[in-house]
């Protein structure tokens, strides 16, 4: 029998595999799936194949693969060990009679403080946000996982949730929900994501104070957030360039008939959503060779 240790190191992308399961987006990484522990259409179920650990978005657990195989299978841990650690790949038997809740880590808030860790401040200016909008948005938000503890940027929700953010790690503090804006326009911008409305921020930063802006935090709460959209005359959609943000801003313009819906994608269509093109944006004019202008004979300096 394997150790617990060698168990969670069998790849959780191959059992899928065994399963007919395939990633709908896939890099060398992770992998997106659609979830094997529920019905849905937009992929939301992430395998990160350099820590080997799995996480869903729609349910706002995740774990190793002893945590996925009890899901799946219906087992209790030592079960689940078992049949990991056997080489089997059968399903297990689990008597009608039995009780045993699944069980995943799931994430415990401890804190939130403003935010100042400079290795957080730091993934943020990687991806091109302004620290100061930055600190502005977002907290610094300290949670456990099984015990032990770690930190993110952490984004709120309007329901009291909490997405999370690190160079390593993208999760929630459940409860999952949208997140609104309401500085009383008749002009609202709609994002997939927060690093999206960040981008936007730090692109147009004196629009803080005058636009209303919905976060979706995932595109399966578009419905959420129509009641909150559709009192705008004027929404601008930046959703990600591919079929689910595609669908999203068609969804969205069948939802909201009253309203004028600009699909602003098209300003990043090199690109897989609003972040991806400020950050390369950046890139290049940092890349930019700066050349000093030449002097003019007898010009003083």
């Amino acid at each position: 029998m394997k150790t617990i240790q060698a168990i969670k190191r069998i790849s959780i992308r191959a059992y899928l595999a065994e399963r007919g399961l395939r990633p709908t987006k896939d890099n060398p990484r992770y992998g997106l799936y659609r979830s094997p522990l529920r019905k849905e259409h937009t992929p939301s179920f992430k395998v990160d194949y350099v820590q080997n650990l799995w996480y869903d978005f729609g349910l706002g657990a995740g774990g190793s693969i002893i945590d996925l195989v009890m899901r799946l299978e219906r087992c209790d841990f030592a079960q689940a060990v078992r049949f990991l650690g056997s080489g089997e790949r059968s399903p297990i038997a689990v008597p009608v009679s039995s009780s045993v809740p699944p069980t995943v880590p799931t994430l415990r808030l401890l804190s939130d403080i403003p935010l100042r860790y400079p290795a957080l401040v730091g993934y943020l200016s990687s991806r091109g946000i302004d620290p100061i909008i930055a600190s502005a948005c977002c907290r610094e938000v300290h949670y456990a996982v099984s015990g032990r503890n770690y930190f993110a940027v952490g984004f709120r929700n309007d329901a009291g949730g909490w997405e999370l953010r690190s160079e390593r790690f993208k999760g929630c503090v459940s409860p999952k929900h949208i997140t609104t804006i309401d500085n009383h326009s008749d002009t609202v911008v709609a994002f997939e994501g927060f690093m999206d409305f960040l981008s936007y921020l730090s692109m147009k930063p004196d629009e803080w104070p005058h636009i209303d802006v919905a976060v979706l935090n995932s595109v399966v709460r578009l419905p959420k957030a129509i009641p909150f959209l559709e009192q705008h005359a004027t929404i601008h959609a930046f959703f990600d360039n591919d079929d689910a943000g595609r669908k999203a801003t068609a969804d969205l313009k069948r939802l909201c008939p009253n309203s004028t819906v600009i699909d602003q994608s098209h300003l990043y269509r090199e690109h897989k959503d609003l972040n991806e093109y400020w950050h390369a944006k950046q890139h290049r004019q940092q890349s930019r060779p700066h050349f000093a202008p030449k002097r003019k004979r007898g010009m003083k300096m």
